[in-house]
């Protein structure tokens, strides 16, 4: 789940210009308005045998899903859109309430200045909005203690965490909303003659809510906003 609009802002997002060796040429040149500093692509995607992984892969882009359309649990609104996240003081929120291992464990992996697909999910065209950027790495999930809160963990304990969220700043739309149902086009198409969306997290493992990519998955789909829909 995404950062809602009482989200906590950042403050640390004008220091988000470090130099990673993970962050991609192609996605700078696109950013309006980008101060961060970057470092050369690296062939891959991901980096073996992290360290900080236990010898599990480390990614370098992402996609993280978020809702548009307003929807309620227990009284409160849970819709977020890429617009509400460019409406925030400095365009900057807490990516708060994942509840699911796999997606918290992606979160923990990420590193600032990384770039991450806005992803709108659960409306009636679900796709790729625009790129963000995290700009603070995982940090201890305030609302898992939040009893008022939809995504509070009554088994969570603060001596004891189980959830982490971070922080993402809104960097710019794609030039056209890039939909599901084109990029599932394109996964079957690479699954069968190959090519880089045969293995794309949204198709292989949907209902994560926040998937790794690849920096060929990354770049692909960045390159289609330039392009016709298929």
């Amino acid at each position: 789940m995404p950062p809602k609009k009482r989200a906590r802002v950042n403050k640390r997002a004008s220091n988000a210009g470090k130099d990673d060796a993970c962050k991609t040429d192609s996605s700078t040149k696109e950013t309006a308005g980008s101060k961060r500093k970057v470092a050369a692509s690296v062939e891959s995607g991901k980096t073996k045998k992290s360290s900080e992984s236990g010898g599990s892969s480390q990614y370098c882009h992402w996609l993280m899903k978020s809702e548009p359309d307003s929807r309620f649990e227990n009284g409160i609104d849970v819709k977020f859109g890429i617009e509400d996240l460019k409406a925030l003081p400095n365009q900057t929120g807490c990516w708060d309430g994942v509840r699911n291992y796999q997606a918290r464990n992606f979160m923990r992996q990420m590193k600032e200045g990384q770039l991450a697909f806005f992803y709108h999910s659960n409306c009636k065209e679900p796709g790729i909005a625009g790129v963000m950027k995290i700009v603070k790495e995982a940090y201890v999930d305030h609302t898992q203690f939040d009893k008022k809160d939809v995504h509070f963990d009554a088994t969570s304990k603060p001596d004891n965490p189980k959830w982490s969220m971070v922080d993402v700043q809104y960097q710019r739309m794609t030039k056209r909303f890039l939909p599901l149902s084109e990029l599932k086009k394109y996964h079957l198409q690479h699954r069968a003659e190959g090519g880089p969306l045969k293995d794309m997290a949204l198709f292989t493992r949907a209902r994560l809510s926040v998937q790794p990519l690849t920096t060929e998955e990354f770049d692909f789909v960045l390159s289609l906003e330039d392009e016709e829909p298929l």
